[in-house]
């Protein structure tokens, strides 16, 4: 048996397929736009595609950070839930601003709230254990 905390492990497993999965689509969006890099602008769909991977690369980082803070400090088991929901919420997201700008908001302010969350609970977490820690001598 692994001392891995293997539910936020695999949360950020799937995390980085997500992003592997972004990059793809905004691979396709080039040849099907004939949008060849450099280039970063081009017709709407294109920059919805690369907005919906550079937004969720942005929002990984943070996310992760407080998603291992959650797990250590508070649940386990929580800190998988709600990463859960917010891959599913950054799915959300995607499906939605690659078809329209206003298609992004639901899973936009789902993954918000999941994310505030954590932060809130990885920030309490982390005071409540300061306090129950011992004294250095």
């Amino acid at each position: 048996m692994s001392v891995l905390p293997t539910g936020p492990a695999l949360v950020t497993v799937l995390t980085a397929i997500l992003m592997f999965g972004l990059a793809f689509q905004v691979g396709r969006a080039r040849i099907k736009h004939r949008v060849m890099p450099p280039q970063m602008t081009g017709p709407p769909e294109f920059e919805r595609t690369l907005r919906v991977q550079g937004n969720t690369l942005e929002s990984s980082v943070p996310f992760l950070a407080v998603l291992w803070v959650f797990a250590l400090t508070v649940s386990q088991v929580w800190a998988t839930v709600l990463g859960l929901v917010w891959i599913a919420a950054r799915v959300a997201y995607a499906v939605g601003y690659i078809r329209s700008a206003s298609g992004r908001l639901p899973g936009f302010m789902i993954s918000t709230l999941i994310f505030l969350a954590l932060m809130l609970g990885s920030l309490v977490g982390l005071l409540l254990d300061l306090t129950r820690s011992p004294s250095a001598p």
